[in-house]
């Protein structure tokens, strides 16, 4: 497994877990899965509660992050459900751009992640 991969497939599982207070029911579709499919799309988290969807969210990496991924995130935007993109912490600003770019900015919200290591 590659390291983005590794970093994607973290990231997804420690976001499932802190959404599950908010969100009882969770699709996830790990790296190349189809397993949740909403509206005949495969995004990384389907969130609902009561049988409706509530949102969709794709977890990014500093490789990801593209002209060519942006046009996926207007794709989902336009499903009918808040799209949320966690991106790291140091691209937001890229990412924002890509957003604005692409007239997205108004329906995606993003969060970030950074992993740190900190040594004695």
């Amino acid at each position: 497994m590659e390291y983005a991969d590794l970093v994607h497939e973290i990231i997804l599982e420690h976001v499932r877990r802190k959404l599950s207070k908010d969100y009882k029911e969770i699709g996830i579709n790990k790296a190349g899965e189809k397993k949740v499919e909403y509206k005949g799309h495969y995004p990384d988290m389907v969130l609902g509660n009561h049988g409706m969807i509530l949102a969709i969210l794709e977890v990014e990496t500093a490789e990801s992050i593209t002209e060519k991924r942006a046009e996926r995130w207007k794709t989902f935007s336009d499903l009918g459900v808040k799209l949320i993109l966690m991106v790291p912490k140091d691209m937001k600003v890229k990412t924002t751009d890509l957003l604005w770019a692409k007239g997205l900015m108004g329906k995606v919200s993003i969060g970030t992640y950074e992993i740190a290591v900190t040594m004695p």
